[in-house]
């Protein structure tokens, strides 16, 4: 059975760092021919990309999380990460993973707060 594994989100205070990762177990398609993203939402907000990676290797980010977030890929191990540092309150969200052929995962909380 494929399933989509989110995980590495906590609380934290302002200007700490956190790294998400998010693992394929038992893909049935080749993890590495696929652009893979990563998503948040916050209460009362609708979800919005945060930075997507291309097949390529090539990053992307909203302009919110440029210069803080890095998004990276271990095609090896059918894995995504998001680093995040210098993390701020309006990062709190939910973070999901985006895997093109994958239903949405459970997510993982991230909260920034003193």
């Amino acid at each position: 059975q494929v399933q989509l594994v989110e995980s590495g989100g906590g609380l934290v205070q302002p200007g700490d760092s956190l790294r998400l990762s998010c693992v394929v177990i038992n893909s049935d398609r080749d993890f590495g021919n696929y652009a893979m993203g990563w998503y948040r939402q916050a209460p009362g907000k609708q979800r919005e990309l945060v930075a997507q990676i291309s097949a390529a290797n090539w990053p992307d980010y909203v302009d919110s999380v440029r210069g803080r977030f890095t998004v990276s890929r271990d095609n090896t191990k059918n894995t995504v990460y998001l680093q995040m540092n210098s993390l701020k309150p309006e990062d709190t969200a939910v973070y999901y993973c985006y895997v093109p052929w994958l239903s949405w995962g459970q997510g993982t909380q991230v909260t920034v707060s003193s």
